[in-house]
């Protein structure tokens, strides 16, 4: 498997050195509440994501919430990012857990605190790796990991976010719509688009 990644991640180093185009991406997700209560389905890539928030906040408890997610696409890219490098590297990894922690305090999301944040004020995470490497090979490739994350990065770095809210009355046709509010900078065009 690590000679199929090895393989797949230096092809795109090679693709992208010989046409940087490539090297800039859109990734897409569409999500959908159409019932009462908390439940949520994500669409990515024709993947059906569900979300729901637990019992002791108000959902059914039929999956992760939103902020959970966060934490397990955090450590999900974490895991992807050392195998990728890994394998490059020739470092033979037999098992990775990431245990992620994220620290909200429900004022903010309850808006009883304007002081008080609506997301995590703090994300602290574990990484564990079973291998036979050596503690400076892995300690290089925690290195490498924790620079080039995407996940990581973006969760560390400030981003911009953008949006607007649109209002369509039951039975209009599609793209019969009012804005409400907006809040967007230009959506780059020269991106690669993996919704597809």
């Amino acid at each position: 498997m690590s000679d199929s990644i090895k393989a797949a991640v230096e092809n795109l180093i090679e693709a992208v050195k010989q046409n940087p185009k490539l090297a800039t991406s859109v990734f897409r997700a569409s999500s959908y509440s159409d019932q009462p209560g908390f439940a949520v389905r994500s669409d990515i890539r024709g993947f059906a994501v569900p979300i729901d928030e637990p019992r002791e906040l108000g959902g059914n408890d039929t999956a992760p919430n939103p902020v959970e997610l966060l934490l397990a696409a955090l450590g999900g890219c974490q895991e992807i990012v050392y195998r990728a490098y890994a394998a490059v590297l020739g470092i033979d990894i037999e098992r990775i857990e990431v245990h992620a922690k994220g620290y909200l305090d429900l004022h903010g999301f309850l808006g009883l605190s304007d002081e008080v944040p609506a997301g995590f004020s703090n994300i602290s995470f574990t990484t564990r790796i079973v291998s036979s490497a050596s503690p400076e090979s892995i300690s290089k490739l925690a290195a490498l990991v924790e620079k080039h994350c995407p996940v990581q990065d973006t969760l560390t770095r400030s981003i911009p976010v953008s949006g607007k809210v649109e209002l369509m009355q039951p039975g209009d046709p599609v793209g019969a719509v009012e804005i409400i509010s907006r809040h967007e900078k230009a959506d780059p065009a020269s991106y690669s688009d993996y919704s597809a």
